[in-house]
Parts: structure tokens; sequence; C-alpha cells
């Protein structure tokens, strides 16, 4: 390397280039994650209550909004970063074994949902500058232009809506 002649380059590090993020990569995952779980636009996708399936729920939610629906690289980075947040707070806080994930357009509007079995309600936090933990529903509330909870006679399902264009 340039400029690091001599100077020991750490070991065990050859498989990081290929774990690096590319979009064919990310556009492969995604679609290997429709085929596996099914495609949240036509039922909702069951997902195991772990964190590794927030990464799976971002995927699915990326291939929706970007290739499929072809809306804004920017809607899609925000849609991916609440659902992110919607899992994560129905992984963290419902003890479900599993929850739902549903996308849906209509005319002007995209909505997400995520579904699980508890009733507790989620509580939208004041956040402080620093604080490191507390902002999911925050970010909800700040990026989408509305969102909700839906009681349901066994659980409940958290949502957001966003505004789009149509063409």
């Amino acid at each position: 390397m340039a400029g690091l002649e001599g100077i020991e380059q750490p070991r065990g590090h050859e498989r990081v280039a290929a774990a690096r993020w590319s979009p064919a990569a990310e556009d492969e995952r995604a679609l290997k994650a429709l085929e596996l779980f099914g495609d949240p636009t036509d039922a909702e996708v069951q997902l195991p209550s772990r964190p590794e399936s927030a990464a799976t729920a971002r995927r699915l939610t990326q291939v929706i909004v970007l290739r499929r629906w072809q809306l804004s690289p920017k809607m899609t980075e925000d849609a991916v970063l609440l659902v992110s947040e919607l899992v994560g707070n129905a992984v963290r806080h419902t003890g479900a074994r599993v929850f739902g994930l549903r996308l849906r357009r209509r005319r002007g509007w995209i909505r997400v949902e995520v579904r699980d079995p508890s009733r507790g309600l989620p509580c939208l936090m004041p956040v402080q500058e620093l604080d490191v933990s507390g902002r999911g529903l925050f970010l909800v509330d700040k990026l989408s232009d509305r969102w909700g909870v839906d009681l349901l006679p066994r659980g409940k399902t958290t949502w957001f809506e966003m505004r789009v264009a149509d063409r």
C-alpha cells in the first residue's frame, strides 16, 4: 500500500474486502430474502423475532421501494431506516417469537406495517442530543408523514406512511 511500506499489515482481514457493501451484492441478498420469506406486498411476511431479522426487513423494504416501486433513493433510505426502527422495537420489547412485515402502496402513499402479538403500546419519548438509545419512534415521527398503532384482538400493528409523488 502506498505510504505504508515496512509497516506490518493486520492479518486475517482478507475476507473484509469481499464483505464490503455493493449495490449488486445487496440486490442479490434482497432478491434472496424475497425468495426465502415471500413478498411483503402480496401478504404479510413472517420473520423470526431476532436482531438479524432487521437486516432481512431492510432488504425486503429496499428491493420493493427502490426497485419495484422505483421511488427515490432518499425515500428508500428513509423507509429502510424506519422499518429497521419498527422491527427493532418489535424484537426488543414484545417477547414475540415472530413478527409480520407488510408493505402497501396506494396513490400518493406508501405504508409499512410491523405486526406483533403484544398489545403493549410503543411510547414516543423525548430525545436529548446525547441520548444513545430511545430514538426509534422519534425518527419515525420526524421522517414519516404519519404513523400510528392499530390494536388487534391479539397484538398490534405499528405502521408509518410516507407521501410519494405519483408520476
